[in-house]
C-alpha cells in the first residue's frame, strides 16, 4: 500500500510539473499519462464524432486508444475564441491567424515541444514555419511553434447558381459594388458580408486590384489612408447587405430560405448545401482570396497537457486530416492524408484548393509595425475592431 501511495504520489508530481512548465512558459520535455479528458475550443465542424454523419469521426477511436475523453466548445468568430481563452479554462483552440498571434502575445498559449509530436515531420513545409503561430518571441533567433497546424483554405465566393445561370461571377465586386446579377435583379439586400473586423482585409484585398494607386501591398498592413478607403467601401457595401454573417449554419438557412444569393463563406457551408442539392457552388475570384490557417495551439494554463498533446499528435493523423478536409472542405496541413482516403477521393485536395496556396493572404493580426516593412504607421487590430462596428451600426 505504501509502495502504491508513493508511485500515485510521483505521477501526480510528474503531472504537476509537467504543467508547472508548461504555466511558465517553458516547453514540456515528457508526456506522461493521460488525465482523461481534454477540452478544445474549435470551429464548427472541426471536432466531428459522428453526431452529424456516422461516416465522420475522430473522436471516437481517440477516446477509446488514449482514455482522454474530448470535450468541444465552437466559436462562431476569432474574436470569441479569444475570449474563451482568456477563461483559462480550455485546453487547446483550432485558432485561426487572425487569433493566434493575440494568444501568443497575449500569454495566453504555450510554445509546444515538437520533439513531443512525431508526425511534425509530416506537416507541409508551407506551414511548419508560418508567421502566425511561428515566432522568436523570446528573441533567442530561434522560432518557438505555439501550436500544431490543422487545415486550411480559403474565404470563398458562394453563390446561388440560379441566379448566376450560365455566367459565375469572377470578382468580389458582386458583393461590393451594386449591381443587376444576371437573374436581371439587383444584389442589393441579397448578399452578406463577413461579421468579423478581419473582414476589413477583404475589402483592402479588393481595393489593392482595383485602386492600385492606394499602394497596398499587404491586407493586413495597412496605414491610415488605406484604412480610411477599406472602411468607405464597406461602408457603401453596408447599403447592399441583408446580414453580416458569423454563424456558418444560419448562413446556410439564409441560401436556402432567405433569398441570399452571394457572400464571402467557407467551404463547410458549400458543401453542406451542395450535399442537400441547393444550387450553390464558389469561386475564388480574380482578385484572390483571404484565407485562413488554422493551428491547434495549447493553453498556457492547461490542465490536461498529457492529453492536448496526445490530441496534437492525433490531430496531424493522415485519415483524420483527409476525413476532416472532406468534411469541411479545407486542406490539410499533412499533404499524404490527399492520397487513399475514401470520403476526400483522389481529387479532392485539388477540389478544395490545394493549388491556390499563393493566390490566398492568409488571416494574420494586423499591428501598428508594418509586417510589410514601412516602420510603426499601420492601424493596430483593435482600431479594426471599433472601426468595423461602426460600419456595421451605420457609422
Amino acid at each position: 500500500m505504501r509502495k502504491f501511495f508513493a508511485l500515485s504520489l510521483l505521477f501526480i508530481l510528474l503531472i504537476g510539473v509537467s504543467a508547472a512548465a508548461a504555466q511558465d512558459g517553458g516547453m514540456m520535455t515528457s508526456i506522461g499519462a493521460g488525465e482523461g479528458e481534454v477540452s478544445i475550443v474549435a470551429w464548427a465542424g472541426y471536432i466531428e464524432r459522428g453526431e452529424t454523419d456516422a461516416a465522420y469521426d475522430w473522436v471516437t477511436d481517440f477516446e477509446a486508444e488514449t482514455g482522454c475523453m474530448v470535450t468541444v466548445k465552437v466559436a462562431a468568430t476569432s474574436d470569441e475564441m479569444v475570449a474563451l481563452m482568456n477563461e483559462g479554462s480550455f485546453d487547446l483552440v483550432t485558432a485561426s491567424g487572425d487569433a493566434s498571434l493575440r494568444l501568443v502575445y497575449g500569454n495566453r498559449v504555450q510554445p509546444i515541444n515538437t520533439d513531443l509530436i512525431p508526425s511534425w515531420s509530416t506537416v507541409d513545409e508551407r506551414l511548419q514555419d508560418a508567421p502566425w503561430f511561428a515566432v522568436d518571441k523570446n528573441g533567442d533567433g530561434t522560432l518557438e511553434h505555439y501550436g500544431v497546424p490543422y487545415q486550411w483554405g480559403s474565404n470563398v465566393l458562394m453563390y446561388n447558381t440560379e441566379a448566376f445561370g450560365d455566367t459565375p461571377p469572377t470578382s468580389w465586386s458582386v458583393v461590393f459594388e451594386e449591381q443587376t446579377l444576371p437573374d436581371g435583379e439587383s444584389n442589393a439586400g441579397r448578399i452578406q458580408a463577413y461579421d468579423g473586423p478581419i473582414y476589413v482585409a477583404d475589402a483592402a484585398l479588393y481595393l489593392k486590384a482595383h485602386n492600385p494607386e492606394l499602394g497596398i501591398t499587404d491586407v493586413y498592413s495597412l496605414d491610415q489612408d488605406q484604412f480610411n478607403a477599406a472602411l468607405d467601401l464597406l461602408r457603401q457595401q453596408r447599403a447592399l447587405v441583408a446580414r453580416y454573417w458569423h454563424d456558418a449554419f444560419i448562413q446556410i438557412d439564409d441560401f436556402t430560405n432567405e433569398g441570399i444569393v452571394a457572400s464571402s463563406s467557407w467551404p463547410f457551408q458549400v458543401n453542406l448545401l451542395k450535399y442537400e442539392d441547393a444550387p450553390i457552388d464558389s469561386v475564388i475570384p480574380e482578385e484572390g482570396a483571404t484565407g485562413w490557417a488554422d493551428t491547434t495551439m495549447m493553453s498556457a494554463t492547461a490542465a490536461h497537457p498529457n492529453c492536448a498533446y496526445m490530441w496534437l499528435e492525433h490531430s496531424l493523423n493522415p485519415k483524420l486530416q483527409g476525413d476532416l478536409a472532406a468534411w469541411f472542405g479545407s486542406v490539410p496541413s499533412v499533404p499524404a492524408a490527399c492520397d487513399g482516403n475514401d470520403l476526400l477521393g483522389p481529387e479532392g485536395c485539388a477540389t478544395n484548393g490545394m493549388g491556390d496556396f499563393e493566390r490566398i493572404d492568409f488571416w494574420r493580426t494586423p499591428t501598428a509595425t508594418c509586417q510589410d516593412g514601412r516602420g510603426d504607421i499601420c492601424v493596430p487590430y483593435y482600431e479594426w475592431v471599433s472601426a468595423y462596428i461602426g460600419v456595421i451600426g451605420g457609422r
